[in-house]
This record gives structure tokens, C-alpha cells and sequence, in this order.
């Protein structure tokens, strides 16, 4: 089985960096990974926060689109639970139109920033739809295939692309799997954020499980990870280093994942929540482009996993473009 290699970058803002800067590094990143036939590349969304700056994936994945002339490019993910499934058809069908066969739109579960924001995200919304619901409407959306029991029954989407985009649900719980295997819809599933390789492995059975084979779609297996590739073992281990996965784990058995401490305690300020706060070592895959090779053979060989997303956050841009040169160096030979 071959590998798929792709990227998922999420603006980082470092320490004596601004958003410009930021935005800069993802320009360069997305065009080293074009060059280097990786074969997609993501942005997230995030909210309220100082430390990230894509909040607005679809108005990034356009600028990118136009930087680059072949490499698919998309979104990890859109936080559904905020908008109108037709709104984001329309944003991601203009994407498409503009760059055929090149647009992804992928649905995240979380809400991509503490209460205040989605506060303000959700403002006038009283009773919203289930996220199951608004993912089934969003599919028949960008297919402009109204059931024929919908309210607005005959509505379209414009513009209509040549080529629709395609949809990925992103998560990192069994509940995840499931609803992407309900959807019949691909499934990613990112361990950067959910560490825990029992839930992972919980996640791909019930989605090989339960696939919703009807739709006319087969199942198909993503896994997001952190990954950092270095010349040799002390340097991957040393950048590796500094990160932590911080958790806020909800009285109502919940979990969310914030980016520092600091976040979530500017969570207890937002909510009236209790809550209790976890932090560990961030899982992250690392060492010389020959021991990365290995761990990931065999995690595709545990999972089953026909791609890879590689989330890689080293503040020196230099080292970080050098991580994502020498996986591809790792795979030249095997990649899809």
C-alpha cells in the first residue's frame, strides 16, 4: 500500500511574530508543498485567539489557491456548528469553481475557540440543528440534491462547479467516527489533538463498522498527527520538546482542547462550567527522516490508514520547511 502525504498548517503565531508573518510562512509552506508533490494542504479555523491566525479558512484557501497551480487545498476544518450549511456550500462552490477538481471542505466537530467566541459565532440563534442534521444538509447542498421532503425544496447553490468539492469529517472520538460513517463521508481522524491510540483505534472500527455503504461511497481513513523530522535524533527530540497537549476535561464527561494553559484558564473565566484541567507532553512523531519513515509504516500498517495529514509547529520557519523536505526525502520512493 502506498502513502499519501499531506499538510496541515494552522498559522502559528510565534513569540516576535505577527499575523502577516504568519500568513507569510503558510504562503511558503503551501508552495515548498506543491514543489515537493505533497498531495493536499489544509488550514484550520480558531477563534479569539492570539496565538493563531486563521479565522477565516475559506478567504485563506482562496488566496492559496491562487498561489499554487496543482496542489488540492482546503479546510481542517470548517466549524460547522457555527453557520448556515448553505452559506458554506455557496463559499466552497465559488472556491471550486475557481480552481476545479482542487477544493476539499472539511467539517470540524469543535467549536475553534472558548465560549465567547461562539457567543458571538451563534449570535441570534436560538434552537440550531443538530450537527448530524446540518452535515446531511450541507452533502445535499453541495450536490444541489434536495431531499425531496426539505423545506426549501428546489433551492440551488451557485455557482454549480464542474467539479463539487470533496467533504471530510475531522474528529477525534468514536462519536466522530460514527457520524462520519453514518455520513458516508471520509474520516480524519487527528491524534494531535486526542493522543490516546486506543480511541483511535475504538474510532477506525466503528467507522469501518458502521460505513453507511447506501450512499454509493466506500470508506476511506485519514490520520492527523504532529510530526517533526530533523537531521538527527537529538535535534527532533529538542524542538520536540517544548509542546504541551493541554485538555479541559467538562464536568458533563466533555472534553476540549485549548493550545495553553493560559486558554484554559481564560475558559473558567468565560463559563460557569466546572472543569479540571490536564496537561501532558504533546504527542508528537519525531526523529531523523529514517526512524519517521518506520513509525509511520507502522501505524499505517496498525490503522490501516491510506493517508497521513502532518501537522508540523517549530518556531524556526527555516527548521520547520526543513521537517516537511526531508518526510518527503523519506518517502520519494512510495509516495502516491
Amino acid at each position: 500500500m502506498g502513502i499519501k502525504l499531506s499538510i496541515l498548517d494552522q498559522s502559528v503565531v510565534f513569540p516576535g511574530e505577527n499575523a502577516t508573518d504568519a500568513f507569510k510562512h503558510t504562503i511558503e509552506l503551501v508552495q515548498l508543498a506543491e514543489q515537493l508533490d505533497y498531495h493536499r494542504f489544509w488550514v484550520s479555523e480558531h477563534h479569539d485567539s492570539e496565538q493563531v491566525a486563521g479565522s477565516s479558512p475559506e478567504v485563506l484557501i482562496s488566496h492559496l489557491l491562487a498561489k499554487t497551480e496543482r496542489i488540492r487545498i482546503g479546510s481542517g476544518g470548517i466549524m460547522l456548528q457555527h453557520y448556515s450549511p448553505y452559506k458554506v456550500a455557496e463559499n466552497f462552490n465559488v472556491l471550486a469553481s475557481l480552481a476545479p477538481g482542487r477544493v476539499d471542505l472539511g467539517v470540524g466537530r469543535a467549536p475553534g475557540g472558548l465560549p465567547r467566541s461562539t457567543k458571538a459565532l451563534q449570535q441570534g440563534i436560538t434552537e440550531a440543528a443538530s450537527l448530524a442534521d446540518k452535515v446531511s444538509e450541507l452533502q445535499q447542498f453541495v450536490h444541489n440534491q434536495l431531499h425531496d421532503d426539505h423545506p426549501l425544496k428546489g433551492l440551488r447553490v451557485s455557482p454549480i462547479p464542474t467539479v463539487p468539492v470533496d467533504i471530510y469529517i475531522l474528529g477525534a472520538s468514536v462519536a466522530s467516527a460514527q457520524s462520519a460513517a453514518e455520513a458516508g463521508l471520509p474520516y480524519v481522524f487527528a491524534q494531535f489533538i486526542n493522543g490516546d491510540h486506543a480511541i483511535a483505534e475504538a474510532a477506525f472500527e466503528a467507522y469501518r463498522e458502521h460505513f453507511n455503504t447506501t450512499k454509493g461511497t466506500q470508506p476511506r481513513l485519514l490520520l492527523a498527527l504532529s510530526l517533526i523530522v530533523a537531521d538527527t535524533e537529538e535535534e527532533a527530540i529538542e524542538l520536540a520538546g517544548e509542546y504541551k497537549n493541554v485538555k479541559i476535561h467538562l464536568e458533563n464527561g466533555k472534553t476540549l482542547t485549548v493550545g495553553t494553559l493560559e486558554q484554559a484558564e481564560e475558559y473558567g473565566r468565560q463559563t460557569q462550567a466546572k472543569f479540571t484541567v490536564e496537561v501532558k507532553q504533546a504527542e508528537i512523531t519525531k526523529g531523523t527522516k529514517e526512524t519517521v519513515r518506520k513509525k509511520l509504516l507502522e501505524i499505517q500498517l496498525k490503522y490501516g490508514v491510506e493517508e497521513f495529514i502532518v501537522t508540523t509547529s517549530v518556531k524556526d520557519f527555516a527548521k520547520r520547511l526543513r521537517s516537511f523536505e526531508l518526510l518527503n526525502e523519506a518517502f520519494s520512493e512510495s509516495l502516491v
